[in-house]
């Protein structure tokens, strides 16, 4: 099928007016695409791009060359789409059929780029369903919520602050007040590199907040990178904070799809993706890419089954929008690709540690007054526990005709030695001790899968990180491998990059990009925070003296 020739440079359905935001906050940031170049001359159709992956960031390049008319053909080495969110069928032993994934994602307000592609097959998000609240609990008592709080900077810090139990007044006197406006201080991209080397736990350390507080309203962000704080970078934490909570209005409360990943959100975006002309070939895997023909790329690649033959598709351009591992291992495989410097910081993109996954569908209900959703600190290896027909069509209907509950729960960075056993074994008695009632349910399935396929973002240099253009203009990455200097994370990161590849192929052939959408990129104070921290050092050096 030939690409479809765009009518316009939007979609009918997407074309907003000058005072259009992506979201609730009014101060969201809109980044132009690079100028196009004079361009040669050649029509969108008479280019050929091949993008390597098909997760969030692989299928958001496709849609953006795409959508100007550019022939785009997309490999994807699982038999599904979705990458690291996909969702596939598994049996139950009743001889029913349900759905398992890799785990929950929350698909935050502030994800104005991957909202952006879900809304080309669902204007209105409705696949999308809203969750009241993201609950954390310690193991000590401690407890906090979102519910409630006001979405603008500072007034939600300050109102988080003045309700929560994690910040006793005891605790408030030790916090390094200094420390704490640097958090409302930020500006990007410069306060990436001005953390350089700091790990999130020293940051942790600065601020002296109180333990609780520590936990509950930080350490989780850093786990949620399947990180352990010691390893993750300190400015990727403070980023996140900005992001989530202290640089935006969109609030920290979230949405997650109505039903599986792959009927609510890939399926029809595929069929979208099919409409626009992209040849979409699941189960095949990018072995290497080389030089080929008159000045073009030549991508080899071949089924899952060790005797399928090699193909090998000729291409004016590539996008690689792989997880770290896949990247590592193409670019190590194809030795003419970008100079010695680039393919070494592709060689050092770290892979975060293993992380399980345990689904259990169980013999009998869960306290009705669970929140679907749960983050805890202190429970042994339990990062959170989410039940999932309070969210998930599939999972209701299985609950409803069986009277039984779907409760998933998860454990990230996973130390080196833990044994599979070892680590239920933990999780089984977490369960029991943060939901007393599970101890007397039976299980009447489990899936359960560990993955170490997720980026560490580490304390090297924010520079030293490959970024989406190479050293050649044919090659371009995506994902949330790869650098980008806007406060994004997780699927947004790799939605973001996605765009940001594509338009770095079209507009280096004349043709218009897209553009993408961030949160504010500096303190919603203005100056206030770093002035009123000048003066704190101004006033301590005087009393020193």
């Amino acid at each position: 099928m030939s690409p479809r020739r765009p009518t316009s440079l939007r979609p009918a359905a997407l074309r907003r007016n000058r005072s259009w935001r992506p979201g609730l906050d009014r101060r969201a940031v809109f980044h132009a695409p690079p100028q196009p170049s004079a361009g040669d001359g050649r029509a969108p159709a008479d280019r050929h791009v091949v993008v390597v992956g098909g997760g969030i960031a692989g299928l958001t390049a496709a849609l953006g060359l795409a959508e100007r008319g550019v022939r785009v053909t997309l490999l994807e080495r699982d038999e599904r789409l979705g990458g690291r969110v996909s969702a596939w069928p598994v049996g139950l032993p009743d001889g029913s059929g349900s759905v398992m994934s890799r785990g929950f994602h929350a698909f935050f307000r502030q994800y104005y780029n991957l909202r952006a592609v879900l809304r080309r097959t669902d204007p209105t998000l409705s696949g999308l369903r809203p969750l009241a609240d993201y609950p954390l609990v310690r193991k000590d008592g401690g407890a906090d919520s979102f519910a409630g709080i006001p979405r603008t900077p500072p007034a939600n810090l300050a109102a988080f602050v003045a309700r929560s139990p994690s910040f006793d007044l005891a605790g408030l006197r030790g916090v390094d007040v200094e420390q704490a406006l640097g958090l409302l201080d930020l500006r990007f991209p410069g306060s990436f590199t001005d953390l350089d080397g700091v790990s999130a736990s020293e940051v942790l350390d600065r601020l002296r907040f109180p333990t609780a507080a520590r936990h509950l309203a930080l350490e989780v962000f850093a786990r949620s990178f399947f990180a352990d704080p010691r390893e993750f970078s300190g400015a990727e934490l403070l980023a996140m904070f900005h992001m989530y909570f202290v640089g935006s209005s969109e609030g920290l409360l979230f949405d997650v799809p109505r039903d599986d990943y792959d009927s609510t959100l890939w399926g029809p975006l595929g069929a979208h993706l099919h409409g626009l002309g992209v040849q979409v070939r699941v189960g095949r895997a990018v072995t290497e890419v080389h030089e080929g023909t008159d000045g073009r790329l030549a991508v080899h690649h071949r089924g899952a089954d060790a005797g399928t033959s090699e193909e090998v598709l000729d291409a004016d351009a590539v996008v690689l929008s792989l997880d770290p591992v896949g990247l590592r291992e193409v670019v190590a495989a194809s030795p003419g690709l970008g100079d010695p410097t680039w393919r070494e910081r592709v060689g050092a993109v770290r892979s975060a540690p293993r992380f399980a996954v345990w689904r259990l569908w169980l013999d009998g209900l869960v306290d009705p007054e669970r929140p679907p959703f749960l983050g805890t600190s202190g429970y042994g290896p339990l990062d959170n526990v989410s039940v999932l027909e309070r969210f998930e069509d599939h999972a209701a209907e299985w609950s409803r005709e069986h009277g039984g509950s779907v409760v998933e729960l998860h454990a990230y960075a996973l130390p080196d030695d833990a044994g599979d056993d070892e680590v239920r074994a933990a999780l089984r008695t977490a369960l029991h001790d943060v939901w007393p009632e599970t101890a007397r349910l039976g299980v009447v399935h489990e899936e359960w899968l560990v993955r170490g396929d997720c980026l560490l973002v580490g304390l090297e240099p924010w520079a030293s990180r490959p970024g989406v253009t190479t050293p050649d203009p044919r090659l371009v990455l995506a994902g949330d491998s790869v650098r980008c200097d806007l406060p994004v994370a997780l699927m947004e990161r790799a939605a973001t990059t996605g765009w940001q590849a594509a338009d770095a192929l079209l507009t280096g052939w004349g043709l218009p990009g897209h553009g993408v959408w961030s949160v504010p990129l500096g303190s919603r104070l203005g100056p206030v925070p770093g002035l009123v921290r000048r003066g704190l050092r101004a006033a301590a050096s005087v009393t020193r003296r």
